[in-house]
């Protein structure tokens, strides 16, 4: 039977930041983590910081840490923060190892995760769930959230959304958590176009060849989910109809729209930015890669899409991070 235990299944930088948080709070946390990471935090416990928000540091002691799935053993939640190429594979490590009445909450990217974690794990409780910010790690222990926003976690019978939520990490309940997920979908589109540029998000996000080409992207996502019969619930307080015409203003007014609805630290990237920099595979196939499925599935073109999926999967192979494209080069 489950404790009143909190696992991180996957921790790495959101992973992290999300228990961290939690520990922080004097919740009961266990972070199933690679090696790197659990000598990492052994040796300088946790720093949580965040752009407007707190700075916490939880001491070693106060965290359960192992590489070893044993430790998901008497949890009574827990959140999955793995890759969505990974999803699978911990999704048996939870048959496995976690108790059969723990609630499985999915942290993820992308909108097939909680499909996989029920396939694989029959008869449990598994909740989609949405985290609008991205986390930066800067090293000896330190995760900086880097954008603002609150978690969405599917709405159930027990309210787990708010029995997890502390304060300085709310997480609210959704009624249409795989709407939610879409409008985050489109979102991370830009995920692939920060990583391929290696500018930090709001260096970015300034100039306006880059909007216009997110803006492109997401208005060539918005007809594909369109035919599909999906109305995306935004990740942020503007519409997802509306965000490619904002993103096509001019600077000046662009900025002031962001400073309203959103903050930016100056050091941030995209978590795929992060991939491409340590040689690992990113989640493409999972953003503008669903994107290509789906328009094939309708007979629609997306050219955007498809070449930004070949350019994602050129620099993954040249492994040499980031290629440093400029927004007319990603468009070719």
């Amino acid at each position: 039977m489950a404790t009143n235990r909190i696992a991180v299944a996957g921790a790495g930088s959101i992973g992290c930041f999300v228990g961290g948080m939690l520990a922080a709070a004097g919740r009961d946390v266990a972070m199933l983590a690679r090696p790197r990471v659990t000598a990492e935090i052994q040796a300088h416990g946790l720093r949580l910081t965040g752009v407007g928000g707190p700075d916490r540091h939880v001491p070693v002691q106060q965290l359960a840490l192992s590489d070893e799935a044993t430790i998901l053993h008497g949890a009574a939640v827990i959140l999955v923060a793995v890759k969505s190429a990974d999803t699978a594979g911990i999704a048996d490590l939870i048959a496995r190892h976690a108790a059969e009445d723990a609630v499985v909450v999915s942290l993820q990217n992308g909108v097939g995760n909680v499909a996989v974690l029920r396939e694989r794990l029959p008869g449990r409780s598994v909740l989609g769930g949405m985290v609008p910010f991205n986390v930066i790690a800067p090293g000896d222990g330190h995760y900086h959230r880097a954008t603002s926003g609150d978690i969405a976690i599917e709405s159930d019978a027990a309210g787990t959304a708010t029995q997890l939520s502390v304060t300085d990490l709310i997480m609210r309940p959704a009624d249409d958590i795989v709407a939610v997920q879409w409008g985050k979908l489109l979102v991370n589109l830009n995920n692939a176009l920060n990583a391929l540029s290696g500018r930090p998000l709001r260096e970015q996000l300034a100039q306006r060849a880059w909007r216009r080409l997110f803006a492109d992207q997401m208005a060539e996502g918005l007809a594909v989910l369109q035919a599909e019969g999906i109305r995306p619930i935004s990740a942020t307080p503007i519409p997802a109809s509306l965000t490619p015409h904002l993103l096509r203003l001019p600077d000046f007014l662009f900025a002031r729209l962001l400073g309203r609805t959103m903050k930016i630290d100056p050091t941030a990237r995209s978590s795929m930015w992060d991939d491409l920099q340590r040689g690992r595979r990113t989640e493409i196939d999972y953003l503008q890669g669903v994107i290509v499925q789906l328009a094939e599935r309708h007979r629609i073109d997306a050219p955007l899409s498809r070449r930004i999926v070949e350019l994602v999967k050129r620099a993954e192979a040249e492994a040499q991070g980031s290629p440093g494209l400029t927004a007319e080069a990603i468009r070719g």
